[in-house]
């Protein structure tokens, strides 16, 4: 069941986007666990919705998945801007941690892959130690090619996992979650970039001032400045928003 059929949703060019607060948001996938309803949650920013609008394959994957979080602030202020605001921005960092913490009420089982052996090793062991009471079913890194796709998929689905985390990078993660949705058949199962590197050490999350600025782009840029090319997507989405105000939020 698509989250727009239950929740509030504004259109972003086409890209249905949850409306609710992060609080709504557990709720919700909180009664896909429990339904066992398959979710493929993608958490949206003006990157990735540039990305749609120029690839129509990732706009289906983007317009398909269950649930389409605003997670960068640009989704955040176009919503704004075209008078059909969100609730808040739900951080897909902040949603993991949030589903973690709610999972340990209930024992959920969490599947980690992606990224590093040492980076997901050491993830496994910070995520144990705070949330002692959810069950890391399984994990492995995300050095595996297309000829190895089947049998990560049975690996995980042998594990039972409640809670799917998929680090890979947003061009890939989200077609290779959507490509196997329904025979992974996971409640939650969610992109989530490079979460791991910050929840492992190995890199920092913007600091509290950037994040409160709604700048943590900006500190990513300071940090890798090889990641210009990419960042040049945001200022491409401003612009199209502000000249297209009218069309933006059309369904």
């Amino acid at each position: 069941m698509k989250a727009d059929s239950i929740l509030p949703t504004v259109p972003i060019f086409g890209i249905r986007v949850s409306k609710v607060d992060m609080q709504a948001t557990v709720s919700y996938l909180t009664d896909a666990v429990r339904n066992r309803e398959p979710h493929q949650v993608i958490t949206a920013n003006p990157i990735m919705v540039m990305a749609a609008l120029e690839n129509p394959s990732y706009m289906e994957i983007m317009k398909s998945a269950e649930l389409v979080v605003p997670d960068g602030t640009g989704v955040v202020w176009a919503a704004d801007y075209c008078k059909e605001p969100v609730a808040e921005r739900v951080a897909g960092f902040d949603l993991l941690h949030e589903l973690l913490r709610q999972g340990e009420s209930y024992g959920w089982r969490v599947y980690l892959l992606g990224s590093t052996p040492e980076v997901i090793r050491e993830t496994v062991s910070r995520l144990q130690s705070q949330y002692p009471r959810i069950v890391i079913a399984g994990c492995r890194d995300g050095f595996f090619g297309p000829e190895s796709d089947e049998a990560v998929v049975a690996d995980i689905v042998k594990t039972r996992p409640d809670l799917l985390f998929v680090a890979r990078g947003a061009d890939s993660q989200e077609p290779w979650i959507a490509k196997f949705k329904s025979e992974l058949n996971i409640p939650v199962m969610m992109g989530v970039g490079g979460s791991f590197d910050v929840i492992s050490g190995k890199s920092k999350r913007a600091p509290i001032a950037f994040q409160k600025l709604r700048a943590e782009w900006l500190y990513r840029l300071l940090k890798e400045p090889t990641r210009y090319k990419r960042m040049l997507a945001l200022p491409k989405f401003a612009v199209k928003v502000l000249r297209e105000k009218d069309k933006v939020t059309k369904a």
